[in-house]
């Protein structure tokens, strides 16, 4: 009787795989990848050609012996590893350390573990792909140059322990030039004008927005403006001049790529990346189900395309038909159009059986599988249906020289929305009463209700943002996102604060050192490009070599020039007047996982440590004494009083010594600017020691 032998990478699929198939197959897991480079050295000979230098990962050796006898065995060996490129190179991995003939492997990949998808790739099972092999195994041999290269210069010049890499570089750069211009920002002052009206016959007064004078659009800049604009509005009459009523569509969603299921798990469920592909992983490999046993939910979640295939889009429609009603369907696929091109092997993230909803299922999952699989499904759902309708009825009302507005909607069609609620934008206020309007009508002023507002600066990076710029810029692929902000976190780069992402002062020492020595590796621009030719690489465009012999040369002459300048300056750490009061040695400042420390140099011997408190030579506002550079216990930095917690004086921006000229308050710096804290003051200055 033959005997086949299928090996998928995770045990969490055996289980899944295995009951699709006969007695005849044998399903083990190769736990991911079985070869790697070693972690002694950097496994890439550059003298002969870049040829790697691949060996097994220690503690796999069992396991590799296992799968050897079982393909020993076996008639024929199906590698079902993960369906993109790390997959394909993990199969190419397992063939060179199986030991059996060529002609008795075999690929097959399915993107979704259901017994369809696996029977149709027997039936379909290919040589591997070795474009694909070689797109990952340049890729990895890249990330292995840059880290094994620069991580030496960051440990020798600022601690042991850190790290460069080539995505995680230009992640921390995006962070740190964000907080850049934050700090940089400088609020502009608008105000904006309310009339507060009683519509004829109807109880709740009108909120109008006033918006023109003379057919311009009216910019209010400050107090004055406002006061001049109230006196030439006094006594007038608010009469309608038009009531507009417009149909609006709001098309279905796109379902799921990996990158927009992170930035929504994030904003809808507060997901980290990791947490949402640890969540999705589990939904894929499979769950038991009761009465089912165990069943792979959701399809291939590491993805960027938003294709779905005409099955699963036959199915949804007939689902959604029954569920629904005929006119909830959508017409036709609503495709993405994307400059670059895709992985379309795949297809979007989707539930791999439209009529297991998630309230059928609620039972057999964990609260977060629920969630996750219902945002899933809901997406998918919404994706197929039709677009929701609303309706807009908006007034233009006159006084004198100014025109006001007045808008309200209501849903006349709620289509996709009958499933999946979209985040709106922010919108003037909704008046109900505008219903009641007739043009021509008269309206009486209640009151004004004029209102001071200032600009904001950009907002800090969150995980779910950082993902989609990272995305728009084409830096990373599906599979590296979450790592790479997981990497930037574990090494205290960056700390997470309410979703919000800070730039400690960690990060910020190795950030600006990257920008100084390696200029090319944080470079967006650069990175982008890099992972367009590592795309052609998988196409089978480009010879992966002609890649690495390209980059290796002005990366190796960058590392040595930066090793020169390294031995030029002997770093020794910095001696302090402070006094360690276990053994009377002058203290010296370290650097640890949240930024500096004191430290006694007597270590071992001498263990004492304390928070370094870095004067920064600005006496306090508020109680005279200094001001002090501190952190938060994530590694935020900010400025405060020393005299804390008697004085709590804190500015996240750096104070200066010099008082605002206005209004006696003290002043911040503001990028090459000084600026008065008090964003209602809004006096300015160039900064003089810049």
């Amino acid at each position: 009787m033959a005997k086949y032998l299928v090996i998928v990478e995770s045990p969490a699929k055996v289980k899944t795989v295995k009951k699709f198939l006969g007695a005849n197959y044998e399903v083990l897991a190769s736990n991911g990848h079985v070869r790697d480079l070693p972690k002694s050295s950097l496994g890439i000979d550059v003298e002969h050609d870049y040829e790697p230098h691949y060996i097994t990962i220690r503690g796999k050796g069992e396991l590799l012996a296992a799968l050897r006898k079982a393909a020993k065995k076996a008639d024929k060996i199906y590698l079902a590893t993960d369906p993109d490129r790390e997959g394909e190179a993990i199969s190419w991995h397992l063939s060179q350390s199986l030991h059996v003939e060529e002609k008795k492997l075999r690929r097959i990949t399915f993107n979704e573990i259901t017994k369809q998808a696996v029977k149709d790739s027997l039936k379909h099972a290919r040589d591997i792909d070795m474009n694909l092999v070689n797109a990952q195994q340049v890729r990895r041999i890249l990330d292995r140059m840059v880290g094994y290269r620069i991580s030496p210069i960051l440990w020798a010049k600022i601690k042991r322990g850190l790290s460069a890499g080539r995505v995680q570089s230009v992640a921390l750069r995006l962070i740190a030039d964000r907080e850049e211009e934050i700090n940089a920002f400088l609020p502009e002052e608008y105000w904006t004008l309310d009339a507060i009206l009683q519509v004829a016959g109807t109880k709740k007064p009108c909120e109008a927005r006033l918006h023109s004078k003379n057919g311009q659009k009216v910019q209010i800049h400050s107090e004055a403006e406002m006061q001049d604009i109230l006196k030439e509005l006094e006594g007038e009459t608010f009469q309608v001049k038009e009531v507009k009523k417009s149909e609006r569509q709001k098309k279905a969603p796109l379902p799921f790529t990996t990158s927009t299921l992170q930035q929504e798990a994030s904003k809808q469920l507060n997901f980290a990346t990791q947490k949402t592909m640890r969540i999705a992983q589990q939904l894929y490999e499979g769950v038991e189900i009761k009465g089912s046993g165990t069943v792979g939910l959701i399809s291939y979640l590491r993805t960027d395309s938003t294709r779905i295939s005409e099955e699963a889009d036959a199915a949804a429609r007939e689902y959604i038909v029954s569920a629904y009603g005929e006119n909830y369907v959508g017409q036709s696929q609503t495709k993405k159009k994307d400059e670059h091109k895709i992985q379309d092997a795949h297809e979007a993230i989707r539930p791999t059986d439209i009529t297991r909803t998630p309230v059928k299922i609620k039972d057999s999952l964990s609260r977060d599988q629920f969630r996750l699989y219902q945002l899933i499904w809901n997406r998918f759902a919404a994706s197929r249906m039709a677009p929701a309708v609303s309706e807009s009825t908006t007034a233009h009302i006159a006084a004198g020289e100014y025109m006001f507005s007045a808008s309200t909607s209501r849903t006349v069609f709620e289509g996709f929305m009958a499933v999946y609620k979209v985040a709106d934008e922010e919108t003037e206020p909704d008046s109900k009463a505008v219903g009641g309007m007739e043009a021509g009508s008269e309206l009486g002023l209640k009151e004004m209700n004029p209102q001071q507002h200032f600009t904001q600066p950009p907002a800090h990076f969150t995980e779910a943002s950082l993902v989609k710029t990272m995305e728009e810029l084409g830096i990373g692929r599906p599979s590296t996102y979450a790592p790479t902000i997981t990497t930037i976190l574990a090494r205290r780069y960056v700390s997470k604060e309410n979703k919000n992402l800070y730039l400690t002062e960690l990060g910020d020492v190795v950030n600006q050192m990257m920008k100084e020595a390696f200029p090319s590796i944080v470079d967006v621009h650069f990175t982008a490009a890099m992972e367009a030719l590592l795309d052609q690489v998988g196409e089978g465009e480009i010879d992966w070599k002609t890649v690495v012999r390209n980059f290796y040369p002005d990366l190796d002459a960058a590392v040595n020039a930066a090793e020169k300048e390294l031995e030029k300056v002997k770093i020794e750490d910095e001696v302090t007047d402070v006094i360690c009061e276990n053994c009377g040695r002058n203290m010296v400042v370290k650097y640890g996982p949240h930024g500096r420390f004191l430290a006694c140099p007597g270590f071992p011997e001498c263990k004492n440590t304390k928070p370094y408190l870095e004067k920064i030579g600005v006496s306090c506002p508020e109680c005279g004494k200094d001001i002090v550079l501190r952190r938060t216990k994530k590694g935020r930095i900010y400025y405060g009083c020393e005299n804390n917690p008697d004085c709590e004086f804190m500015s996240w921006q750096r104070p200066v010594e010099k008082k605002c000229p206005n209004c006696g308050g003290y002043m911040v710096v503001k990028g090459n600017k000084i600026a008065c804290a008090d964003k209602s003051c809004g006096y300015v200055e160039v900064n003089s020691k810049e």
